[in-house]
């Protein structure tokens, strides 16, 4: 039988196949995929074969195989740095959530997240939620970011999930297609697609007003149906994201501003640090690059490894 996977707690999968019929799988002793090194072998998207196992009237599936992937999320794992973890596969698009201040998103991790996306090819939507709680000053700030990534020809959405503000607009770009939602903890991930799709009652708490940080609430990625066509994964918070092998002249590429400008470097394999004539460089003194932006290339480069920190994901 082949299915996709729905959620992965680690050792049980949850596939479901075209008939909409699921099934509690699991897999059966190593299970690696070639040139993939990762905590979790198969993720939530993923499409599998299987085959039943009956046990005390328990019908339950091994899987034996697992399709090629079309694009994945990946990042670098906590307690196995050399390792990677995927957080969902065969993707058609990423939502990805952000707030200023409640919690707050930086640049720095809004930017490795978009290098991670634009290496496998996926399109990502930057979505500015609880624009309903800001003040003019912090909605002055939403409206400066949603400019600079506009501008790199990302699509910005500012949106209310408590209000419903723009959530018919996001419903439209869902229509037929896997989305994946992502995020820091207390970005109102779930609170989101609850507003989407009301019949999943998605469990959701406030943020710490102590640290100012979400509360875990999804343990899990997993992904749903909806009733208007189309397919969400919701995915635990993240704290960080931590790029994945990447060598240090491909980087450039995947900003786009700065792939633009590739071309127009004195030198081929230009790192836009200290060569001269370097057109990035010269299109950040002019202020037209985002300083932010350029700051996020440094570190990549530099392989900072602060930020890589992240929350509820299950490492072990």
């Amino acid at each position: 039988m082949t299915g996709r996977v729905y959620k992965s707690t680690g050792s049980w999968y949850t596939v479901k196949t075209q008939l909409g019929e699921a099934y509690q799988c699991r897999i059966k002793g190593k299970f690696r995929i070639q040139g993939i090194k990762s905590t979790n072998p198969i993720a939530v998207g993923d499409i599998v074969d299987f085959d039943l196992e009956t046990t005390n009237d328990d019908v339950s599936g091994i899987i034996h195989h697992i399709h090629d992937r079309t694009n994945y999320i990946v990042r670098k794992s906590v307690n196995l740095s050399k390792q990677t973890h995927i957080i969902s596969a065969n993707i058609d698009q990423v939502f990805l959530m952000i707030t200023i201040d409640n919690p707050p998103t930086l640049p720095s991790f809004i930017d490795r997240f978009l290098v991670t996306a634009e290496a496998y090819s996926i399109k990502t939507i930057l979505l500015f939620n609880k624009v309903d709680t800001y003040s003019d000053d912090v909605l002055l700030e939403v409206k400066y970011l949603a400019h600079v990534y506009r501008k790199i020809g990302y699509e910005c959405i500012g949106i209310s999930a408590k209000t419903e503000k723009n959530i018919d607009k996001v419903k439209q770009i869902m229509k037929e297609k896997v989305s994946m939602f992502a995020g820091h903890s207390g970005v109102g991930k779930s609170t989101l697609v609850n507003a989407i799709e009301p019949n999943l009652n998605l469990k959701t708490k406030e943020i710490s007003n102590q640290h100012m940080q979400g509360q875990h609430t999804t343990t899990f990625a997993e992904m749903f149906d909806t009733s208007f066509g189309g397919k969400i994964i919701d995915t635990p918070g993240i704290k960080g994201f931590g790029v994945v092998d990447m060598d240090k002249e491909e980087v450039g590429d995947y900003f786009p501003e700065f792939f633009e400008l590739k071309q127009d470097c004195k030198f081929n394999n230009c790192l836009h640090l200290h060569e001269p004539k370097c057109a990035v460089k010269q299109a950040l003194d002019a202020d037209e690059i985002a300083h932010s932006r350029y700051r996020s290339y440094v570190q990549i480069l530099e392989g900072d490894e602060e930020h890589y920190r992240t929350d509820n994901w299950d490492d072990s």
